[in-house]
């Protein structure tokens, strides 16, 4: 079975690391959530809240289009939307 392609990507692990190796507990501590959403967010089960992505690219000091990416490309529902915008 082909992996579903997700259109939402993070960089949290990536930032975690430069910023001193932070451990999940402590990113889950300082936002408020459990290392288990945190685990989540990482592996793309889970898309945050706005407001919890909000807290994440705060911890890192970034904005969010650093910490979270969207591929519009491969959404589907955008194609929907596009096609019916030409008619």
């Amino acid at each position: 079975m082909a992996k579903k392609k997700e259109h939402i990507q993070n960089n949290i692990r990536k930032l975690r690391f430069f910023n001193d190796e932070m451990t999940q507990q402590e990113l889950a501590d300082k936002c408020g959530v459990t290392r288990q959403t945190i685990v989540a967010i990482e592996k793309g089960k889970y898309f945050p809240t706005l407001e919890l992505a909000f807290r994440i690219s705060h911890v890192f000091g970034t904005t969010l289009d650093e910490v979270f990416t969207y591929d519009s490309t491969s959404d589907p529902q955008l194609e929907k939307v596009k096609k019916r915008k030409k008619k």
